[in-house]
């Protein structure tokens, strides 16, 4: 599951050395090794994929607050935040060490504060660990095709390749943040759905373009980090488009494709939830006029912190929209994926 976006320096009330342990710009140096490692995991970044998990189980209209099924939902978000993306955030910081020593020159890597052959020994860890927590669920869910394993080797794939040579998807200003925004909502939205429901095309597909959202998001993380992309060639969207025209495709991205699904609710019946939809549409709108659009690159963490809540307490709106409608039950009679 790839690099999901983060806050960077300058993120009011947090001290240098919380952001340090977060995996924030703008942290602390440190010597404790354990600390080191937890900065290359970015836990910030674990907040979205533990609620994906979140919307997913809520979309499969099936999850029950049972004590084995809370457990079984902990342990899909483990899977999912600490582990999966924990790996990505270190896989992604050790391919970005050239950058990181332009951009972030205080990272562990380029620091010097952990040995290359550490970091490596961590990426293993994390996905075999990510991979095994996926298949224990696959059993506790009684499965006979192995989905949540699936899912987790493709997550790892899209990660891998997102970060590393020679696709290196992150080159690509489009290529890269889509990967980025289908990791922020897509994936672990399967993975819940999959564990305690049925996963099918049809949310498959809804989820994937929900995630042009995410791309808008994922452009946003990426205003502070211009100086080093332009400086070693990758092409994201500031870079390629300047920052004013790429704060309005960030904009225009985020709000159409949650309008969009303001359309699916009305066509499966959920007016109330497309009413709740836009209502939480509107203030990110308006951050974006107040933040977003005016300086990005000074703006970016307060858009962040004051318009992402609405975000994804619309996704939280969306998937239980969906797990308490037709469309649900329509679903479990075609095909489900495998």
């Amino acid at each position: 599951m790839s690099q999901s976006p983060e806050p960077s320096a300058g993120s009011p009330g947090v001290s240098g050395g919380a952001r340090q342990l977060l995996g924030m710009k703008g942290a602390t140096g440190t010597s404790n090794i354990w600390k080191i490692r937890l900065q290359l995991m970015k836990p910030v970044t674990w907040i979205p994929l533990i609620w994906g998990v979140i919307c997913g189980a809520a979309a499969s209209g099936n999850f029950h607050w049972t004590l084995p099924e809370v457990g079984a939902s902990v342990a899909c978000m483990l899977m999912s935040g600490p582990l999966l993306a924990g790996y990505t955030q270190t896989i992604n910081d050790y391919y970005d060490r050239e950058i990181d020593a332009i951009n972030e020159p205080y990272r562990p890597i380029p620091s010097g504060a952990i040995p290359l052959g550490q970091v490596r020994l961590q990426i293993v860890v994390l996905l075999l660990a990510g991979l095994a927590v996926a298949w224990g669920l696959d059993v506790w869910a009684g499965h006979t095709t192995p989905v949540l394993l699936l899912l987790a080797l493709g997550g790892s794939f899209v990660s891998y390749i997102y970060s590393a040579p020679p696709l290196k998807l992150k080159q690509n200003g489009w290529l890269g943040n889509y990967a980025l925004g289908a990791s922020y909502i897509a994936l672990p939205w399967w993975a819940g759905q999959a564990l305690f429901g049925q996963l099918t095309w049809t949310t498959a597909l809804l989820t994937l373009a929900y995630s042009l959202a995410g791309l808008g998001i994922a452009v946003v993380n990426d205003f502070k980090s211009v100086e080093g992309d332009r400086a070693l060639g990758l092409q994201s969207l500031p870079v390629v488009f300047g920052i004013q025209r790429a704060s309005w495709i960030s904009a225009g991205m985020i709000d159409i494709f949650q309008l969009a699904m303001v359309a699916v609710l009305i066509a499966i019946g959920q007016h109330f939830a497309a009413v709740l939809l836009v209502l939480l549409i509107i203030p990110q709108i308006t951050f974006q006029d107040i933040w977003l659009l005016r300086d990005p690159v000074a703006f970016d963490v307060k858009y962040q912190a004051s318009a992402q809540p609405f975000l994804v307490l619309g996704m939280l709106v969306t998937a239980l929209a969906i797990g308490h409608s037709d469309l649900t039950r329509i679903a479990a009679l075609t095909a489900p994926l495998p």
